[in-house]
């Protein structure tokens, strides 16, 4: 019964005190402004507002209508705001799913401008899936998927974002560190660290070592990418992980990348998003944040 046309005249007409001059702020004529009013009085049965020479004065039931307009329309505006913003991709969340455990600390390069530049978006990061990182994508559960293993799909798109290499790491004095390539076998007597995904999906098994049938004497998970080369720089193992990260973490370690056979193991990070959602301003730009943080 009550609209949010009544809410609006009864604010405007307490706020103001005349027909006119609220009819002249809602845009409205007066006829059309008396009429609605006077319908919503027939539903009540009841006044909610007196005439006063010029000037209108609430009733009890108008007053009880007010209070719930002055409760009512500010948050009303607010969330109309919020759903324009929304539908111009200024404003909602990112969530982003991670299937490359050493890709953090690239990730936060972008994540800090873009939180900067886009300061109603709310960021997160999610690496553990119920079933995948497509499954979260397509459950919405995710908005974005890191990976270095797109599977192309219909209905997503994904969009390569930096190339890297794929290296080993070992201590500066192991035998390994002064060779320019290692070869399948001589990982037969190493003790291989890992981040703990299935051995199908790491490249050092399924490109380097399977295909040569050859398989490292210990394997070791470990979960995260500090502790893993702090046991490589103290000896205990070896492991295989992007250039540019071994790059970064060797000048405080005593390692070094050592390349995967005679021409390596070349990658490309991916940023998948599902189609209907890459015209969304907010999405689409984290996509070319992080495309341009790889090249400066």
């Amino acid at each position: 019964m009550i609209e949010r046309t009544h809410l609006e005249i009864l604010q405007q007409v307490d706020q103001l005190g005349t027909l006119t001059e609220a009819a002249d702020k809602l845009c409205l004529t007066q006829s059309a402004l008396s009429h609605a009013i006077k319908k919503l009085e027939g539903q009540l049965k009841t006044k909610v507002w007196q005439k006063e020479g010029r000037n209108l004065r609430l009733t009890q039931a108008g007053q009880a209508i007010l209070a719930l307009a002055n409760r009512i329309l500010p948050q009303l505006h607010h969330t109309e705001a919020i759903v324009s913003k929304i539908a111009l991709g200024q404003k909602g969340a990112l969530r982003i799913g991670m299937e490359c455990h050493p890709c953090y600390q690239w990730l936060l390069t972008v994540v800090s401008p873009y939180l900067a530049k886009w300061p109603e978006v709310d960021v997160d990061v999610k690496q553990r899936f119920q079933f995948g990182g497509m499954a979260a994508l397509f459950s919405h559960d995710i908005d974005a998927l890191v990976t270095p293993d797109p599977l192309f799909n219909k209905g997503v798109i994904f969009t390569p974002v930096f190339d890297y290499e794929l290296v080993l790491v070992v201590h500066e004095d192991h035998p390994i560190a002064q060779q320019k390539t290692v070869m399948p076998e001589q990982l037969s007597t190493e003790t291989l660290i890992t981040y703990p995904v299935a051995m199908e999906r790491l490249d050092i098994f399924s490109q380097f070592m399977l295909p040569a049938q050859c398989s490292p004497n210990k394997h070791k998970v470990i979960e995260t990418t500090d502790i893993m080369l702090q046991m490589v720089a103290s000896k205990r193992g070896v492991s295989a992980l992007p250039a540019w990260l071994v790059g970064q973490y060797a000048k405080q370690l005593p390692i070094k990348a050592v390349r995967l056979g005679e021409k390596g193991i070349n990658k490309q990070i991916f940023i998948g998003m599902r189609e209907k959602d890459i015209e969304v301003d907010y999405l689409h730009n984290f996509i070319e944040m992080a495309s341009a943080a790889n090249k400066n």
